[in-house]
């Protein structure tokens, strides 16, 4: 299983970060409610929101930022 994580959008086309490369993929292969940030897997047809995975990285990044601006 492929995952990836949304880097943006440009025109017709997704970028997406797997393995730690940009990927160009056409948005029409991302689900609709896909956003930059969002983690994302390829289910053979589609790339669908991993909204767990989302939820704990977006967790982790708030973290290293409060312990980042902590005084």
């Amino acid at each position: 299983m492929r995952t990836g994580i949304i880097e943006g959008f440009e025109g017709d086309y997704c970028i997406i970060e797997i393995d730690g490369k940009t990927t160009d993929v056409l948005r029409s292969l991302v689900h609709a409610s896909a956003k930059t940030g969002d983690v994302v897997i390829w289910n053979g047809s589609q790339w669908n929101v991993d909204v767990q995975q989302t939820e704990q990285r977006s967790k982790h990044i708030k973290s290293l930022m409060d312990e980042l601006w902590e005084d």
